[in-house]
């Protein structure tokens, strides 16, 4: 088990990443910086995670640790195919912003 002083630097640093990625993802209407923003937030989970997978005889749980790698393998499938998605509404649209973006719709 990690020392306890330890632990709470992990906690403090995913809490840190889970506030950043949440004010940067209300804070922007760019396209891509959302999908910065959303992969910020998934990041402060993940070290959340990794932090709590800490055994008391000092080991580490593996299992804790193949969800977050599957996990960070499938949020650089989405994260390419948001991005893909935002590269194609400039090309066809001419602008990145989600606002400007929702206005065509309507």
């Amino acid at each position: 088990m990690l020392p306890l002083n330890l632990l709470w630097w992990y906690l403090g640093a995913a809490a840190a990443l889970y506030v950043i990625g949440l004010y940067a993802l209300v804070s922007t209407r760019n396209m891509i910086k959302t999908v910065i923003a959303i992969e910020i937030l998934i990041d402060g989970a993940h070290l959340n995670f990794v932090a709590f997978a800490a055994t008391p005889i000092g080991g580490v749980d593996p299992i804790a640790h193949s969800i977050v790698v599957t996990s960070i393998i499938i949020g650089g499938c989405i994260a390419a195919i948001a991005l893909s998605l935002a590269i194609n509404a400039y090309k066809h649209y001419g602008t990145i912003d989600i606002k400007k973006l929702r206005r065509l719709r309507e």
